[in-house]
């Protein structure tokens, strides 16, 4: 059985350490100089969040989805809904992965085009996964400990770096959080609604809670930790590049800003491994990300969901859902030529904050609404606590650029008109979507 540490560690591995790298320079562009606030302010929201899954892990401990949670603890259509929203997720991962892999690389290599490297990327990982090859746990943790060497290796640098050049004055500093000359709150809910993708994957906790020792506390305890741990290690690592380059304007390509941050502090080196690992971890995410869809979709289609004769499909060698690779691959290469990389981080969010809305909702209903027997209703934390997690997520949804929400609001409408026709009206039970095997 797994204990609360083995939940955390794989918690952190979910949502990696290098997360707040690939928010940096855009958060910091859109809060006007105020990465460091937008980390912070999404970790609130995902602390109360986190607290929400963990309470319905242990009320539901064979569930671990926002689809579950929803379908179970409120309404089945609107699990249906939520299911829906997160298939676009699943969808968008392998893009975003694409995307991103090919910026990194493109900082080592900038001589050849984004369309070479987002072609040799997505059709990487489509190769490695018609194969069969996907990333295995054991080189997730070696990546995740080179990484942290890295990062670990940037904190030491940029201390150095800031004593020398501004003393101990420099390093502790209130001018992150607060520069009344560029301050804006609607600039600062704009970039946390994007910085909130630092924190997408904390959910994954609760996947593991039928092997967990003591899931109604540990569970809980674990998804709280790591939106803890990802807020304050996340804001040390953009506090720090913020006192080390404090002029946002400046960066040669504001997508990979942190990279030219490595290199002020630690040189070429540094900058090259930082590169290096960041294409790998992107590789690995999507491979992991375009069979997760893959099989999700041919879950679909077997349940007749979405038509089976095109998503229903099994490779009789390697019994993999190849067309549905074959279809994630191309989209993701597709798309990476026509979405920019902020428009893809939003439309994931947008579709992973409606699903935390609606496990904040769920929570609220089934511990304060509902009758418990047995048990005497708390108002902070039955009503309280998942209330004001709704809250903050909805205004960081709310907060998306309106090019993800037009996107994301067309996905969702059509998953609305889709569940209306084949439940008559929502007379019937909506068809389940199979996340497991995902």
């Amino acid at each position: 059985m797994l204990g609360l540490w083995d939940l955390i560690l794989y918690g952190i591995v979910a949502v990696t350490p290098s997360a707040p790298v690939t928010v940096f320079g855009l958060a910091l562009l859109m809060s006007k100089g105020h990465a460091v606030d937008t980390i912070l302010l999404a970790m609130v929201a995902m602390v109360l969040t986190g607290f929400s899954y963990g309470r319905m892990a242990a009320l539901y401990p064979a569930a671990g989805s926002a689809y579950t949670y929803v379908g179970r603890g409120l309404n089945p259509h609107l699990g249906f809904l939520a299911g829906w929203a997160m298939l676009l997720d699943y969808l968008v991962i392998p893009l975003f992965c694409v995307i991103y892999g090919s910026l990194s690389i493109q900082r080592l290599f900038p001589q050849i085009p984004f369309v070479i490297w987002s072609a040799f990327i997505a059709g990487a990982m489509t190769y490695l996964n018609l194969r069969g090859i996907r990333s295995t746990a054991r080189a997730n943790q070696v990546l995740i400990s080179l990484m942290m060497v890295v990062l670990l290796a940037f904190i030491f640098l940029a201390i150095r770096f800031i004593l020398r050049q501004h003393g101990w004055a420099g390093l502790f500093t209130l001018q992150p959080f607060f520069n009344p000359r560029t301050f804006h709150f609607g600039s600062l809910a704009t970039a946390t609604s994007f910085a909130a993708l630092t924190y997408l994957g904390f959910d994954s906790v609760t996947t593991l809670a039928e092997d967990v020792h003591n899931p109604r506390r540990n569970v809980l305890w674990a998804t709280v930790l790591v939106c803890a741990f990802t807020g304050i290690f996340g804001g040390l690592l953009v506090y720090l590049a913020q006192i080390v380059w404090p002029d946002y304007s400046t960066f040669s390509n504001i997508e990979t800003a942190f990279m030219d941050v490595t290199r002020r502090v630690g040189g070429p080196l540094l900058f090259q491994a930082m590169a290096v690992l960041l294409v790998i971890a992107n590789v690995g995410s999507g491979l992991t990300g375009q069979v997760g869809a893959a099989r999700l979709l041919f879950g679909m289609g077997r349940d007749n969901v979405l038509p089976r004769r095109i998503f229903s499909y099994l490779d009789p060698k390697r019994n993999t859902p190849t067309r549905n690779i074959w279809l994630i691959g191309i989209v993701a290469f597709v798309g990476a030529q026509f979405m920019s990389y902020e428009l893809t981080a939003e439309i994931l969010n947008f579709g992973a904050f409606l699903g935390f809305i609606g496990v904040n909702v769920a929570t609220l209903w089934q511990f304060y609404v509902l009758d418990q027997t047995g048990r005497s209703k708390k108002f902070l934390a039955d009503a309280l606590v998942p209330g004001l997690g709704a809250l903050f997520c909805f205004t960081i949804w709310w907060g998306l650029a309106a090019p993800a929400k037009i996107a994301g609001g067309i996905w969702f409408m059509v998953g609305l008109a889709h569940s209306a026709i084949r439940t008559r009206g929502f007379r019937t039970r909506p068809a389940m979507i199979d996340f497991s095997d995902s």
